[in-house]
């Protein structure tokens, strides 16, 4: 929006939001530059985004509107694809017969208010509105299109009844399988449970066999919930579908089968990591979601931060050595590891890895997928890669001694090496290794890092504030040194210098309209255990992992649960989310 600088500067004065002395600093510093004043102002946060759009709005008699709490009717709202909204930041709201009303950030986009005018065919009238309200309707969209994939699983549902049975003990053939996966009732039911599952943030979508039912279970944020029931006889069409998209064998039965396949939405590129696996009443398929492009994240949007964030950091700036990601399955090590390989994808390093399979496609990253049924193996794919040249290595997971042993032998070779395993705790990882034969000394000279890792549910924007008792206190310092949360509170500035725990809040789930169960979203609780000289000491001569466990905490390790204790207290997850993740 174009407006006069010498009248936008009076109305901002006016408003008394920001100072005379803020606004001549901001004049001086953009002479001679592209910037104006007013882009100075909201990039040095003296002024919002909104404020000023709304001013603008103001001055040139556009009205402002406030859509937070309003819900718009969805025959309206789907005038404007998605797509559009949501790249233009246009919204439907109104609509008579003569004109449709649109709420916009931007009513200088002309591209967007001519498409829709085309579209529409009615007169086009902007208004003004503010991120939040623009992202409030955006989510709307999502609503309406999860009510409209409910009915056409239900449409869908009922047209796989009319699928015939098999008789007990007979199988279909090849032919009638292919023929079965691509009848239109399969096609829409599999296509409606896919982009349902994209909708909802699901990581991994279960569809299992019963005895006179199909049940479909949708992981959300760590935790599976039924999402459908479908008749029993759905059964081998979906599964046939699922192996045509992802190139399986459809006469295969009675092995378990690994797949791939991608879809393309409105707003990205998924891929599902397809495992078939034969059980007693049918084949179960099991779909993990991967958003593809793996950037995007950092180790503080993950959760990592303090003096953790500080050991990882360091260790990426080491040329050699090892650093490694723990936890159990579904802990989020695949999307740590990604993230600091994000950190080293620089033009000056070749970066190999050697994955199983590749989650993340990655510009610039050589990656390679195992291949046990040629041979084609971790340990195989080590000995390969370390004659290509590399800088870094990642190795999708450390299984056993011969990929252990190869992957401690390129650390000590010159190459920064990557990699992850399946231990409880960061010190759980020495005994782990030791256990795969490798030896102690090669450990202390190869180990840069530990990173343990669990993922947590993290709390919506709507939550309810509270303070624990003493009670709950006395019972929380049984397992947490709540003194040493305290004092890193202080330290990162999360809390003030006088505060103590009768003053600090603690947070509870709120459900509302827009996050059923008050969490949305997950991030990572997490240790950082750092190779010190004492550690070494310790595996040397043979010590265990409690023992490594008390020295690393003694030398300044936050341990996972302390983590926790740290981000219920910024409010990002709960203490019952924390302990049930940690007892697991």
């Amino acid at each position: 929006m174009h407006v006069n600088a010498d009248q936008l500067k009076k109305f901002i004065l006016d408003t008394n939001l920001v100072s005379a002395k803020d606004i001549d600093d901001a004049e001086k510093k953009v002479k001679g530059t592209d910037v104006t004043f007013d882009e100075l102002l909201v990039r040095d946060g003296k002024l919002t985004a909104d404020d000023l759009r709304q001013m603008k709005g103001y001055i040139m008699g556009i009205p402002f509107i406030n859509l937070k709490v309003e819900k718009i009717d969805p025959s309206i709202l789907s005038l404007i694809p998605e797509p559009i909204a949501r790249n233009h930041n246009i919204i439907a709201f109104k609509k008579d017969a003569k004109s449709l009303e649109v709420a916009m950030l931007d009513t200088d986009d002309l591209e967007a208010i001519n498409f829709v005018k085309k579209k529409v065919g009615l007169k086009i009238l902007p208004r003004l509105t503010d991120t939040e309200s623009m992202k409030s309707v955006l989510l709307q969209y999502q609503k309406s299109l999860k009510a409209e994939f409910g009915d056409i699983i239900k449409q869908g549902s009922e047209e796989l009844h009319a699928i015939p049975d098999v008789l007990e003990g007979e199988e279909r053939s090849e032919e009638d399988l292919k023929k079965l996966a691509h009848d239109l009732p399969v096609v829409r039911i599999v296509d409606t449970l896919l982009n349902h599952a994209v909708l909802q943030g699901v990581s991994d979508i279960h569809i299992e066999p019963m005895e006179k039912q199909v049940v479909v279970r949708y992981r959300i944020d760590g935790i599976l919930h039924d999402a459908m029931v479908l008749p029993k006889n759905t059964a081998s069409g979906i599964t046939a579908r699922l192996k045509v998209l992802s190139n399986l064998k459809l006469d295969e039965k009675r092995l378990p089968q690994d797949g791939r396949f991608k879809i393309e939405t409105a707003t990205n590129s998924v891929a599902f990591r397809v495992s078939i696996l034969p059980t007693y009443y049918g084949e179960k398929t099991v779909m993990r979601l991967l958003k593809e492009g793996g950037g995007g994240f950092s180790l503080e949007g993950l959760g990592f931060h303090g003096e953790a964030l500080e050991r990882i950091h360091l260790a990426t700036k080491q040329k050699t050595g090892m650093i490694l990601v723990t936890g159990p399955t579904g802990s989020g090590k695949s999307t740590t590891l990604y993230t600091i390989l994000d950190l080293l994808n620089t033009p000056e390093v070749n970066i190999s890895t050697i994955e199983d399979p590749v989650e993340y496609q990655m510009a610039r990253v050589n990656q390679s997928q195992v291949r046990p049924d040629i041979g084609f193996t971790f340990s195989e794919g080590i000995r390969t890669l370390v004659r290509q040249d590399p800088d870094i290595i990642m190795v999708g997971e450390i299984r056993d001694h011969e990929t252990a042993s190869l992957a401690v032998n390129a650390a000590l070779t010159g190459h920064l090496v990557l990699s992850t395993l399946h231990t409880n705790s960061s010190s759980g990882t020495i005994p782990r290794l030791i256990d795969m034969e490798v030896e102690p000394f090669l450990l202390v000279s190869t180990i840069n890092v530990v990173v343990a890792q669990r993922l947590v549910r993290r709390l919506c924007g709507a939550k309810e504030k509270y303070f624990a008792t003493k009670s709950e206190l006395a019972s929380l310092s049984k397992t947490v040194d709540m003194d040493k949360v305290l004092k890193q509170l202080k330290e990162e500035n999360i809390i003030k210098a006088n505060q103590n725990w009768d003053t600090i809040p603690f947070y509870k789930q709120k459900k509302s309209t827009e996050c059923e169960s008050g969490y949305a979203g997950r991030l990572v609780i997490h240790e950082v255990l750092k190779m010190s000289s004492t550690i070494k000491e310790i595996i040397l001569r043979g010590g265990s992992s409690d023992e490594i466990e008390k020295q690393a905490i003694k030398e300044g390790m936050v341990s996972m649960i302390e983590d926790g204790m740290f981000k219920a207290v910024q409010g990002l997850t709960t203490i019952e989310e924390i302990l049930r993740v940690i007892s697991e």
